[in-house]
């Protein structure tokens, strides 16, 4: 972490696209250094909602890193470092379900894991396995979903969504699969973000945006990285209403439940920041 004195505490954290950064209000934009390499960008905290907040764009400025090259572990330690200990996760996902057409939102309640290659935890040494059984704290979940129907539009309260490795997008065998299991979205930045924000006793909520039916689904020419960029960018705003209302809808302490006290108990092989 940055030596500086002056360095804001945040306790809620917004990961997100650039659009994002309107949220904050009287912002300070931080560079904090991790033992995991750089973040994907600076940190920007500012004021949202009454509350402190710490903004990181996931794939950093002009969307220069793609899914599967993000340092997520830099990510979490960077808001972790700030003081943020409950983070809400917009996101794009693709629908494995007809009945969540395009501009749908979701906030899933279970998450698969599909990808490969990722570094998906802190702790290489020792013996430190969290509870990992449900991915997203309720308290999150109730306020994005209170926070939509103030905005004027109700969220799918639940949902799984699979992460895949990406850059590719699914072919329509595996879309098919995916969806015979159940599962509602298909995305590839939910994971590893949310066990990581876990291991390090953060709370995490994800609020996904429906860009696309996925192709086994979908239109027989596939999925297209145009269609699916321009819709999240129409809905850029719509999430930030959102995610500005649900902020204010957090508790103020999350300090009792069960993803803030992860690791308590474990001999962890280093000092959480």
């Amino acid at each position: 972490m940055t030596d500086d004195p002056r360095l804001p505490a945040a306790d809620v954290g917004v990961i997100g696209g650039s659009g994002f950064y309107e949220l904050l209000s009287e912002a300070e934009e931080l560079r904090v250094d991790t033992p995991f390499g750089e973040p994907a960008d600076a940190v920007t905290v500012g004021t949202a909602g009454g509350r402190r907040v710490a903004f990181l764009p996931r794939h950093g400025r002009g969307h220069r890193f793609p899914a599967h090259k993000i340092n997520y572990r830099a990510n979490m330690w960077a808001l972790r470092s700030v003081g943020v200990r409950q983070i809400l996760a917009p996101c794009a996902a693709g629908s494995l379900r007809r009945d969540l057409g395009p501009g749908t939102v979701v906030v899933p309640d279970q998450l698969v894991d599909r990808t490969s290659g990722r570094v998906q935890t802190f702790y290489d040494e020792g013996a430190v396995h969290v509870s990992f059984a449900d991915p997203y704290y309720e308290p999150g979940r109730s306020a994005l979903l209170k926070a939509a129907a103030v905005m004027g539009g109700e969220a799918v309260d639940g949902g799984t969504m699979v992460v895949v490795e990406g850059p590719r997008f699914s072919t329509r065998a595996e879309s098919r699969w995916f969806a015979s299991q159940g599962w509602s979205l298909v995305n590839m930045t939910g994971h590893p973000e949310a066990v990581l924000a876990r291991e390090l006793d953060m709370c995490y909520a994800s609020l996904a945006l429906v860009t696309d039916l996925d192709a086994g689904i979908g239109p027989e020419d596939g999925v297209a990285q145009e269609d699916v960029f321009a819709l999240f960018a129409q809905n850029v705003e719509r999430l930030r209403r959102i995610v500005l209302q649900a902020v204010e809808l957090l508790p103020e302490s999350v300090q009792e439940l069960p993803c803030a006290r992860a690791t308590q108990g474990m001999t962890l092989p280093f000092e959480l920041p």
